[in-house]
């Protein structure tokens, strides 16, 4: 974390802390103090002074903490993790692991409680306001290449809804390809990138994006109809750390055993949670869209639309698919 994750720690009870004090346990100057805590009002977080009294935070707020996250993962998976990072603030996860993996070859974790550039598919930004949500990646390396892979970012939906179908008995769903959504509103992402020969090996990252608490003032940012997991599950809502191990155990779980049997061994799963399945949808292509009736997908993780041509079969990739109302 930066240098001003002392101060989020020590403010994030929501209680007053005095900047002398604070001064004195760090071993800096007030004015060390006050432009680390200039800092923490530009991520988006808002600090009450009073005099006489100190600074506090005017929420609490639910910090990441690598320890309490290991602590809840069982042994047999960190002792396949490499190294787990956590940022105050970064440009995002997946491009910083996409870069490690030049040269690091085992599974690296990272966290952060804000991204400035979070990507979702086709280059979209994904609003990453701090202390929030959950925006994680995982690296992983294969011995073959990615077309081998088909599919892989479906499974880890799965993975999500494994972890989310624990706290929410409402409407969820997957819809193709990598989307999380609940009442008809998008929860969270999984953008699934590639690195190495086409035919192998490979690395990929897969990144996540989960909406916990978004503030509302966040909404004039995103340009879509959104929600989050504690306006789903209320007082039933995971803390941060727990659910980010419990996201890590499920999501390595499907990145482990993946090669095995591909995507076939997720088919059936990934129906259960089909958003679309059975609706009228538009697919729409750079130059074109198609019309039809989403019937699943294959055991490859291809959409399968009934069209007036008849089953039709399409990949992921520049494809994106809106519910026809």
């Amino acid at each position: 974390m930066s240098c001003y994750s002392h101060i989020l720690n020590k403010l994030a009870d929501g209680h007053f802390h005095s900047g002398e004090v604070l001064a004195a346990e760090q071993g800096v100057t007030r004015a060390a103090i006050w432009k680390q805590l200039k800092k923490i009002e530009s991520l988006g977080i808002a600090i009450d002074s009073v005099r006489g009294k100190g600074y506090r935070l005017q929420q609490t707020l639910d910090l990441l903490d690598i320890e309490k996250i290991r602590s809840s993962l069982p042994d047999n998976v960190l002792t396949e993790i490499e190294k787990i990072e956590l940022f105050a603030d970064i440009d995002s996860t997946n491009r910083y692991l996409m870069d490690a993996c030049k040269t690091a070859t085992g599974v690296q974790v990272c966290l952060a409680e804000s991204q400035s550039h979070g990507r979702g598919r086709r280059g979209r930004p994904w609003v990453s306001p701090f202390a929030s949500n959950i925006y994680l990646s995982i690296s992983w390396q294969y011995t073959t290449g990615p077309m081998s892979l088909s599919g892989l970012s479906l499974a880890l939906g799965i993975a999500v809804m494994r972890v989310l179908s624990a706290y929410v008995a409402g409407n969820i769903g997957l819809k193709w390809p990598n989307d999380i959504y609940a009442n008809g509103k998008k929860l969270g992402g999984i953008l699934v990138e590639f690195s190495g020969d086409v035919s192998g090996p490979c690395q990929i990252v897969a990144g996540l994006g989960l909406n916990v608490r978004m503030p509302k003032q966040w909404d004039k940012d995103i340009d879509q109809p959104w929600i989050d997991l504690h306006s789903l599950a209320g007082q039933q809502t995971p803390g941060r750390n727990r659910l980010t191990a419990e996201l890590v155990k499920q999501m390595i779980a499907v990145l482990r055993d993946y090669p095995e049997h591909g995507f076939a061994q997720y088919q059936k799963e990934w129906h259960q949670w089909d958003f679309v399945r059975g609706k009228a949808v538009e697919l729409c292509f750079p130059t074109h869209k198609k019309q039809g009736i989403v019937k699943g997908v294959n055991p490859e993780g291809a959409l399968l639309l009934e069209t007036a041509s008849g089953i039709e079969t399409f990949n992921s990739g520049e494809i994106s698919l809106k519910i026809q109302s």
